[in-house]
């Protein structure tokens, strides 16, 4: 795990180069250059970009009126304000009218940290599953981020991508190969698995080693892939180890750990899941990145403390059978 990069760096240079390969790309934004790290592009291309000032609304509303006039139309501001302030623009102007916009959702989770509740995201997903005709990815590393977001340009309709603020290390080489759909196996293990999406991954990555030290085999699942989702391939997946927890800077209502719940339940399978998270009714703690993710169990410490206790209990179960 190398060559950390920030993902809002990555989206700019994939921009850059799908322009320079001859797609009609035109990146919108709300008064959020910097969020966005998006100077490079004003550089490369300066008639192309569209700054609506701080109305994200009409950010969205612009992106579908692009689309209409045949643009690939690519929304890049924070995703607290993209999914909260233009919430029914994008269920309607760019969800339910089918127009060509890519939502990507800047800083997403707890991302800016001190900065508290109204710059966190933690119900994006939610949001974004409860809207039709959309799909919806959440890239754990620079490697998978350029490629979700090749994929969401060539691909016609509407898209939305979770990118989290931080720089996050390479978790896959250039061998790697996203397909829409597919679950990312990243370790096997027999005795729990432990299931991600975006950049928590990292910390259940950790985990596994972490717990590989104790003696537990752990699974690491990666879930870059919300919508669409190869549910059977998952459910497959989460079978081969008797306990499951799921790990997300994310409200546990809604994200991958409700995904994981109705797939286990929809095929009446009886695997215990713990879906680790921002707690049901809650918001995440205003705090640096560290602080938050081990006050709500989401660390690699957190998430060890529990697949460890979980273990022990299924040991102890079977013992007395």
């Amino acid at each position: 795990m190398s060559n950390a990069q920030h993902l809002a760096t990555v989206m700019v240079d994939t921009l850059i180069a799908a322009v320079e390969r001859g797609l009609d790309v035109v990146p919108v934004v709300a008064d959020s250059t910097s969020t966005a790290k998006i100077a490079p592009f004003i550089k490369a291309f300066p008639n192309r970009l569209v700054n609506v000032g701080i109305a994200e609304q009409v950010l969205v509303g612009t992106a579908a009126g692009l689309a209409i006039g045949g643009k690939i139309a690519v929304t890049c501001n924070a995703a607290p304000f993209l999914v909260s302030r233009a919430n029914e623009q994008v269920k309607v102007d760019v969800c339910y009218n089918n127009t060509n916009v890519k939502l990507i959702g800047l800083n997403a989770g707890a991302s800016y940290g001190p900065l508290a509740s109204t710059h966190h995201s933690i119900d994006d997903l939610a949001v974004m599953r409860g809207f039709g005709n959309i799909q919806i990815f959440a890239p754990s590393c620079p490697v998978e981020c350029r490629q979700i977001i090749e994929y969401a340009l060539d691909y016609q309709g509407p898209v939305y991508i979770r990118l989290d603020g931080k720089a996050l290390p390479q978790l896959h080489d250039e061998h790697y190969q996203f397909v829409p759909g597919a679950i990312d196996l990243l370790s096997e293990g027999s005795d729990i698995t432990l299931i991600a999406t975006g950049s928590t991954v990292h910390e259940i990555v950790d985990a596994a080693i972490a717990l590989a030290g104790q003696g537990i085999s752990a699974a690491v699942i990666s879930v870059p892939s919300i919508r669409p989702c190869d549910t059977q391939q998952l459910l497959s997946l989460l079978q081969r180890a008797p306990a499951v927890i799921s790990v997300e800077e994310h409200n546990i209502n809604g994200g991958v750990g409700s995904l994981v719940a109705e797939v286990l339940a929809e095929n009446g399978c009886a695997i215990p899941l713990l879906r680790l998270g921002i707690k049901d009714g809650d918001y995440a703690i205003a705090a640096d990145r560290i602080e938050m993710r081990a006050r709500h169990e989401i660390d690699a410490e957190g998430i060890v403390r529990h697949a460890l206790r979980i273990c022990k209990e299924q040991g102890d179960r079977a013992s007395q059978q």
